[in-house]
């Protein structure tokens, strides 16, 4: 989508959390239940549109994510926007399935494109190594790991991998994409409750990026792999068979961040200039 709103049309920012448990993901699909396809159809219906609007989203989310800070946006005609701004999130609340929720619609400001624009995405993911399981209460959003894990080692090992690299090594690779990435904080944190929260800060993501890296260091928390081997991993710049993929009921993205409002052109057009790493011995 251009950063362009065409004349006559408003570009609408539309803040939302929702369950992943029962969504095949964010990205609209024919035949299965998406985040993206029930929330085109409930503004559709509740502003009783003859087309179908399309959204773009901060950052599609895997079927099982949760999110709690997505970011989206539409482009309407300002007659419609003018009608519908002021009774739009009550009607939405009305129409939603219970599992997404859309907590705040206002006009973005000039230049406002919520891929492009932000400058960072930061996740959380939530681990349970108590030897009865997760309390059930918390089942949907927390992962068991049945062996008890060291946060300091995880913390060392994951010092290596923040800065700008190619995340080859922990992501699954598409046509076309680059998988260099800027980690700006991956740490971990041990609550009062015994719960271990990764916090996983970038720029952007590729795919599969932070179920793999916690995976990764989920191996050295629990002593099966040495603090080193994460970052060995990363260096080889391949998949590597040994990185589990944990499962996605234990992610969630917790908040987008953008500049401020006379940078988010500016972003815009850097963040969709393809990246690559510097030559050996340069700088």
């Amino acid at each position: 989508m251009s950063d362009e709103v065409e004349p006559g049309h408003v570009r609408v920012r539309l803040d939302l959390s929702y369950d992943g448990k029962d969504f095949s993901g964010w990205a609209k699909q024919r035949t299965l239940r998406t985040v993206q396809g029930e929330l085109e159809s409930a503004l559709q219906t509740v502003m009783r549109l003859k087309e179908p609007v399309e959204l773009t989203v901060a950052g599609r989310t895997d079927a099982g994510v949760h999110a709690r800070g997505q970011v989206a946006q539409l482009d309407l005609a300002e007659e419609v926007w003018a009608e519908h701004h002021d009774k739009l999130l009550r009607r939405l609340a009305g129409r939603l399935p219970h599992d997404v929720r859309v907590w705040k619609v206002a006009e973005a400001p000039e230049g406002f494109n919520a891929r492009f624009s932000a400058i960072w995405r930061r996740y959380a993911y939530r681990v349970g190594d108590h030897q009865g399981g997760v309390d059930p209460l918390r089942r949907g959003h927390v992962l068991w790991h049945q062996w008890p894990l060291d946060v300091d080692a995880m913390n060392e090992a994951a010092a290596p991998l923040l800065g700008e690299h190619d995340f080859a090594a922990y992501c699954k690779k598409r046509e076309g994409a680059t998988t260099i990435r800027t980690l700006q904080q991956l740490s971990w944190e041990r609550a009062e409750d015994g719960i271990v929260t990764a916090t996983v800060r970038a720029d952007a993501f590729c795919h599969n990026m932070v179920r793999s890296l916690v995976g990764a260091l989920l191996h050295v928390g629990d002593g099966h792999r040495p603090t080193d081997w994460p970052g060995k991993v990363l260096a080889a710049a391949v998949r590597d068979s040994s990185v589990h993929v944990v499962k996605p009921h234990g992610l969630t993205l917790e908040e987008v961040g953008y500049p401020a409002d006379e940078l988010l052109a500016a972003r815009s057009k850097e963040a969709r200039n393809m990246r690559t790493l510097p030559a050996a011995g340069c700088c």
